[in-house]
């Protein structure tokens, strides 16, 4: 810590030096005028005359859109059992993908860490960069609009989200218990199944809930680009401002993400 003398001669502590003070005080300035750069810019680019008006436009449509139009709903219950099989589905799918990926990316599992580990890395770390939006975007343009490019897009965004989680929970199990099947003669693939296994198996539930959670969070809104699902009837309701069904449609989502966050936390809470 560093110490100075007052004007009597007597020590006096200090948390920082008059260098470390003026390195932070510069730091708290650069901070400072970044923000309010990157304020003018916002502002040079933002049509004020909307914003002051938006309360206004708001309580128009909120007065337009209540109450919801109830007799909508028939028409929602097969958008909202594609978006489910398009988490589930979509889930289930991304988990057999990922174990493989992740017992390939582990320092402990993988057959090579200097030429497999890397390429294991490159697929966790490019599936989990690209919104499941924008895998939508990609497949709806490849196989077309529908259920199944929603599908697609959730499963290639699933992946490396449960490849990591489950490649460092494999980095961190008991080595010893390892140790303990190798000393026995048996062979690679039974030291994984009963070494290794056995100990990520609660991990491995875990994140496999976890995900699906997200997952029917994510699927809601895929139908705005045209993957299927409940979001293509938001989007269809948007276009032609039928704003009664839209508030039908977000109340539906927002049930369907309650369920699945009642599931998923009743599920982690069994496995934990």
């Amino acid at each position: 810590m560093p110490v100075s003398t007052d004007i009597k001669g007597a020590k006096v502590w200090q948390l920082r030096n008059r260098n470390q003070t003026l390195i932070r005080w510069g730091s708290y300035l650069a901070a400072v005028a970044i923000f309010m750069w990157c304020w003018q810019r916002i502002s040079e680019a933002t049509t004020w005359f909307f914003v002051w008006d938006a309360p206004r436009i708001a309580a128009d449509i909120g007065g337009r859109a209540w109450p919801p139009r109830w007799s909508y709903m028939d028409k929602l219950w097969g958008p909202l059992w594609d978006t489910f099989n398009m988490a589930t589905l979509g889930t289930v799918m991304a988990l057999f993908l990922a174990v493989p990926v992740a017992f390939l990316a582990a320092r402990n599992t993988t057959p090579s860490t200097l030429f497999i580990r890397p390429v294991a890395l490159f697929i966790i770390v490019a599936t989990r960069s690209i919104n499941s939006l924008i895998w939508a975007l990609l497949l709806v343009a490849i196989v077309g609009p529908g259920v199944f490019a929603g599908l697609m897009a959730i499963a290639l965004r699933s992946i490396g989200f449960c490849a990591k989680l489950l490649y460092e929970a494999i980095e961190e199990i008991d080595e010893k218990q390892v140790e303990a099947i190798t000393a026995t003669g048996a062979s690679r693939w039974q030291v994984m199944t009963y070494a290794i296994v056995p100990q990520i198996l609660p991990a491995f539930a875990g994140i496999s809930v976890f995900r699906w959670d997200i997952n029917i969070r994510e699927s809601t809104v895929l139908g705005l680009v045209g993957a299927g699902g409940i979001g293509l009837q938001l989007q269809s309701s948007l276009n032609t401002l039928a704003w009664p069904q839209v508030t039908l449609i977000l109340l539906v989502i927002l049930f369907a993400v309650v369920v699945g966050e009642w599931v998923s936390a009743k599920v982690r809470g069994a496995i934990i």
